[in-house]
């Protein structure tokens, strides 16, 4: 079939291009940049989708079978309007599916979330929440107005080997117990988190092109049973072989010295610290019949791509250290 996929340069992205290619498919990419590495057989298309007019005037006159709306522009946001926009621009008698890359965060807050749950309002406080829960009900809208064959997609943490991944999450961990550091916890570690390798997401994004029941339908994609903080840390440190020594530390504190989830001061990975959103996966398994990985064995296979590549800068530890001696020093 042929194949769009708007955003494939980064760490989903070049997962689902290198397995449509193997897969067969003819594969174009639409980016912001004029040439891209992931090989010959795959197209360019240079246009930002954030800008209406570039992507109607790059669309102009192409057909595809299917695309896979795959990107979100962590800078300037990418919106409901941009994403209905990219919607009609290749929308026609030809599409077979518009698959989108939502997230578990379009829900909001809240644990075990089946898809028919609510979606976060549009006043959300939270620009990427508000952004993607307002793109998935634009879509549904153009699903039931002009039979626009979408499936949404709805994942977790995205974790697994490969190159494009900007967020230092587990090699946070890694980089931390390989150098025999204590590793902060904030609160009671309880906080829940889910799951979900890179290459499950991606088989789902590909049974979702070929599984006719789909459309029309969201799917929340993930391991099924979330874990603990503390479970996640004591994972990471299986893999590792390293022994880990925890040091919980009130939220309330880390915060007031400066620690954010988001970084730069960052103490627990890139959005690790979030408050929790759970999701129910059997929707998935029932229609998608998407075989999910096991946590620890995805973990393995992510561990030996760390080992082989840095792909992030030295760890810089002088705030872990400064919070660590003030936590200590407080009765």
């Amino acid at each position: 079939m042929e194949c769009l996929v708007i955003g494939g340069t980064g760490f989903i992205g070049r997962t689902l291009v290198a397995e449509l290619v193997r897969a067969g498919h003819s594969v174009t990419l639409m980016h912001r940049h004029p040439t891209h590495d992931l090989g010959r057989k795959v197209k360019n298309i240079q246009a930002d989708r954030n800008d209406g007019g570039s992507t109607r005037a790059a669309l102009s006159g192409k057909k595809f079978d299917v695309v896979f709306d795959n990107v979100y522009d962590w800078e300037r946001g990418t919106t409901a309007g941009h994403v209905e926009s990219t919607a009609r621009a290749v929308a026609g008698d030809h599409l077979k599916r518009y698959i989108f890359m939502s997230s578990v965060a379009a829900y909001g807050d809240g644990l075990n979330h089946p898809e028919s749950d609510a979606l976060a309002p549009d006043d959300a406080p939270d620009l990427y929440v508000r952004n993607k829960a307002m793109s998935e009900r634009a879509l549904f809208r153009l699903h039931q107005r002009i039979g626009l064959p979408v499936v949404t997609l709805r994942p977790p943490f995205v974790y697994g080997p490969g190159h494009g991944n900007t967020f230092y999450r587990e090699a946070f961990f890694w980089d931390r117990l390989r150098a025999g550091r204590q590793i902060i916890v904030p609160g009671d570690g309880r906080r829940l988190m889910q799951f979900v390798h890179v290459k499950d997401l991606v088989r789902a994004a590909l049974k979702a092109m070929e599984t006719p029941t789909a459309v029309g339908h969201a799917f929340n994609i993930a391991n099924a049973r979330p874990i603990t903080q503390t479970e996640a840390v004591e994972a990471f440190a299986a893999v590792c072989r390293k022994k880990v020594q925890m040091v919980r530390i009130p939220r309330e504190f880390i915060h007031r010295v400066g620690g954010h989830p988001l970084g730069p001061k960052l103490y627990f990975g890139t959005h690790f610290d979030m408050p929790p959103i759970t999701q129910v996966t059997v929707k998935a398994q029932r229609i998608l019949k998407v075989k999910m990985t096991d946590y620890a064995t995805g973990l393995k296979e992510t561990y030996k791509w760390y080992l082989r590549h840095q792909d992030f800068p030295a760890p810089d530890y002088s705030f872990e250290d400064k919070l660590l001696a003030k936590a200590l020093k407080t009765p």
